[in-house]
């Protein structure tokens, strides 16, 4: 396996894969190459990512939460892990250095402590402060000779630094006027999104000459006239990367300047529940220390009046997630308990949060109380399932498990639960009673009503105890393709008339497809057909259905060609 020597990174391609489940990963390979603006700090890697718009993602790796990633595309303001965030995992991936592993006669080397991630800022930075005055400025004026778009910004902060109050105000009113914003011409727009770049460059400004507070001010009145524009626009994705640095402008303006936290507080509750509240990504906790107990308490008010008038899901996560920047769990798991799923997915909020608070036991209690409320629903959070079983056998109540897990067999069988039952049994030592209990069940001779006669379900279960002949018997009637498939291919070899009919039964609706996948199937069930008639002593019999077939389907080309590749 390969080390690296500069670069350290706490995630893997697979842990990507997780984080983003497969149709995400794949969509997100096509794009690494992409990549661009790389940024890899100790907990932290960012980056831009060019699509049919520009998207900046974030990925996040601690202890506590794992790997995490943020995009401001839709799919990704939606709280998913998506395309962009694993092209930007994958990109840093892929920036490690990679060194031959040593010999069998090279001592292992020691392992290197933790180096620091580097980035092309750590040695950019150092560079710059070695400079000089004169050899800075003669840098920049040769920069911006040959960068007319770093002149235009150099020049827009002199301006702004030589500029009072209205002037800037004016300024950047100018730049954000909504009817330049046309609806139809794409040209404008993109003329319209470069303003909307100049006026960040005005607040940088005013943030870089100290006057924080007209930058705070500034940033808010321009993500406000942005609402209006979104709101009036019929397609306005191209604003998506501008507010977010806006949004990222106004945090840090308010990270200085220290504004009142009423004010704060209210403009912090209208933008999370205004049109942008879901697209940009603004964690009540980052204002945490600007507003302070007290603008945290008006804040939370203003949501709560907000959910209370219009209980919409956004107004109740504002509210939840302000709970949660206060640091009030039991607030929080009151909020929570207001409005309680059936299906138990509440309660595992509420226990995850006890949890993270380490209150385990109460956290234990949250999620049987959730398993009791779902009862034998078939619809209950797994994951609440897992948390409680992983809890009781940590408290040594194994039996306490494998109830759960005996209940949501019969509540919801799968080969999983009954994989999950047979685990938890054995350890136990008592899974020679369960198990006739749950086939009992699966045979329909159980008095519970939850599974009735599972008989594909019972076909699973056999094969995987490895019983072939009693899958055998309970597919007789109820099996599907695949299980048919499965049963003929594991008892080919000591029943190989049982197994030819089943792989003769499944070619048949085959041959009318024109599908290359069907033909694919087409050949594999003709190679498991010869391997059937060898072991019956009849291979003239299939040499005769062979040429019988050739003569049926003689029409679809690449069927023969694949039957020749295969010596069919």
């Amino acid at each position: 396996m390969a080390r690296t020597t500069d670069i350290q990174l706490d995630f893997t391609e697979d842990d990507l894969r997780r984080a983003a489940g497969p149709t995400s990963f794949s969509r997100g390979e096509d794009y690494a190459g992409a990549v661009h603006g790389l940024d890899i700090g100790e907990t932290s890697i960012r980056a831009a990512v060019p699509g049919r718009e520009t998207y900046r993602a974030e990925l996040v790796v601690t202890r506590r939460t794992g790997l995490t990633g943020s995009c401001d595309c839709p799919y990704g303001a939606d709280g998913h892990f998506c395309k962009h965030c694993v092209a930007v995992g994958l990109a840093a991936l892929r920036r490690t250095t990679p060194v031959a592993p040593p010999s069998a006669d090279d001592p292992a080397p020691v392992p290197p402590s933790a180096p620091t991630p580097r980035t092309s800022q750590d040695l950019v930075t150092p560079w710059v402060e070695s400079l000089d005055r004169d050899a800075l400025l003669a840098l920049l004026n040769e920069e911006s000779a040959a960068d007319s778009g770093l002149r235009d910004r150099l020049l827009l902060r002199a301006r702004v630094a030589q500029a009072d109050r209205a002037e800037v105000r004016d300024l950047v009113k100018g730049l954000l006027a909504p009817e330049t914003f046309a609806h139809d011409g794409h040209a404008e727009r993109v003329l319209y999104i470069q303003d909307v770049a100049q006026a960040a460059t005005v607040l940088r400004a005013l943030i870089a000459a100290g006057r924080v507070p007209e930058a705070v001010d500034g940033a808010r009145w321009a993500l406000w006239r942005l609402a209006e524009v979104y709101e009036s626009a019929d397609d306005a994705d191209e604003l998506f990367t501008p507010l977010y640095d806006l949004v990222a402008l106004h945090l840090r303006a308010c990270e200085a300047a220290r504004p009142d936290p009423d004010p704060t507080a209210r403009w912090l509750v209208g933008h999370l529940l205004g049109p942008f509240g879901t697209m940009t990504p603004v964690d009540p906790a980052e204002y945490g220390d600007i507003l302070g107990p007290t603008g945290l308490a008006r804040a939370l008010g203003l949501a709560t009046e907000a959910w209370r008038n219009d209980p919409t899901d956004r107004a109740a996560r504002l509210r939840e997630r302000l709970l949660k920047a206060q640091g009030d769990v039991d607030a929080l798991v009151a909020a929570y308990a207001d409005d309680l799923a059936p299906d138990g997915a509440t309660h595992l909020r509420i226990a995850l949060e006890l949890d993270e608070a380490g209150r385990a036991g109460e956290a234990l209690e949250w999620a049987e109380r959730g398993l009791q409320t779902a009862g034998e629903r078939r619809d209950v959070d797994q994951q609440l399932v897992e948390l409680t079983c992983v809890r009781h056998v940590r408290a040594g109540r194994l039996d306490d498990a494998l109830a759960v897990r005996r209940t949501r067999f019969r509540a919801h069988g799968s080969l999983s639960s009954y994989r999950s039952l047979r685990s938890a049994a054995r350890v136990c030592g008592r899974w020679e009673e369960e198990r006739d209990a749950a086939l009992e069940l699966l045979r329909g001779n159980g008095h519970h009503g939850g599974l009735g006669r599972s008989s594909r379900l019972l076909v699973d279960v056999l094969l995987d105890e490895g019983e072939v002949d009693a899958a055998w018997e309970a597919a007789a009637e109820h099996a599907d393709d695949r299980q048919l498939r499965t049963l003929a291919d594991r008892m080919r070899d000591r029943r190989p008339a049982d197994a030819l009919a089943v792989y003769l039964r499944l070619l048949e609706p085959l041959k009318q497809s024109t599908k290359d996948e069907a033909y694919q199937e087409i050949t594999r069930l003709l190679r498991s057909i010869r391997a059937c008639h060898h072991r019956l002593g009849t291979p003239d019999e299939f040499s005769r259905h062979m040429a019988a077939l050739r003569t049926e389907l003689k029409r679809k080309r690449k069927l023969m060609q694949l039957l020749d590749t295969n010596d069919l």
